[in-house]
């Protein structure tokens, strides 16, 4: 893996842009765990107070220094993504190799449970769930339901990689040798995939930070926690633009477009990766 980081470093200028700006959010957010205030606590300094040398962010309505705020959103929804991203890449990786490698009714049964959450429309479930658990409903239990729809895709694709390794010689002589298919997978499969992998744990968290912030805007999560959802959802609360607050919609709309375009870049850097005609054509072959 480090070879695969060092070469994408090396010949491909967009995994190096990507890597920054979201090495800059990841910097910002892990400051929140020096922060001299407690960024749940409200009218903790002078409201509606302009980005300044004392306040780098300035203040909200809701008396909140925007710098430490941002920073605590920034660093719950970055670990919402996180945390929805490893548990869908462990269902698809388990059902897309299982599936790929063991084949028959096995194959059959798991694609079907597959296409039944693809077809699932994630939005409207979501918000069934909120108001089932309103009261329960926070980021770990979200980031558990979300992570429960946000597999099948990757899992086929996963698959499709498997049924091609199936067949290979050193499938073949590892069976020979004894392995149990628990091996096979994670020893010998497993590497093969990981680019992969990757390439769509970026996406998954594209994909979990955007719904999240959906429906934090929407008021469907625990407005009180902060993210990137909650800080746009008060900012709207309390009109911001239109009292003339605007840095406390612009600075998080700013900083999650950061965001969002270093994981886009990190994911497409990757698929590039992965396609060896355009792997071999950035390093001049």
């Amino acid at each position: 893996m480090f070879a695969v980081f060092r070469d994408l470093i090396r010949y491909n200028i967009e995994f190096a842009i990507g890597l920054v700006l979201v090495g800059i959010v990841v910097i910002f957010a892990c400051l929140s765990f020096f922060s001299p205030v407690d960024p749940s606590l409200i009218y903790t300094t002078i409201p509606d107070q302009p980005p300044s040398a004392q306040f780098w962010f300035g203040t909200n309505s809701r008396g909140q220094d925007m710098f430490w705020q941002l920073s605590a959103a920034f660093r719950n929804s970055l670990v919402f993504g996180f945390t929805v991203a490893v548990l869908s890449r462990i269902i698809s990786i388990a059902v897309g190799l299982t599936a790929g490698y063991l084949g028959g009714w096995v194959d059959r049964v798991l694609m079907f449970i597959n296409d039944i959450f693809v077809a699932v429309p994630i939005f409207p479930v979501l918000v069934l769930f909120y108001f089932v658990l309103r009261n329960n409903m926070d980021s770990l239990t979200l980031a558990l339901i979300m992570a429960c729809f946000g597999w099948p895709f990757d899992a086929r694709l996963i698959r499709s990689v498997a049924l091609g390794l199936k067949h290979r010689e050193f499938t073949r002589h590892a069976v020979f040798a004894g392995m149990s298919t628990r091996k096979v997978l994670l020893e010998e499969h497993l590497p093969y995939v990981m680019p992969i992998v990757f390439s769509t744990f970026m996406n998954n968290m594209l994909w979990s930070i955007g719904l999240e912030v959906t429906l934090a805007v929407l008021g469907f999560t625990n407005i009180n926690n902060p993210t990137i959802g909650t800080a746009l959802y008060w900012a709207n609360s309390h009109s911001a633009m239109v009292v003339g607050v605007w840095w406390w919609i612009v600075i998080p709309v700013i900083l999650m477009v950061m965001t969002f375009i270093g994981l886009f870049l990190l994911a497409m850097s990757m698929n590039e990766y992965i396609d060896p005609r355009s792997r071999l054509r950035r390093m001049g072959a």
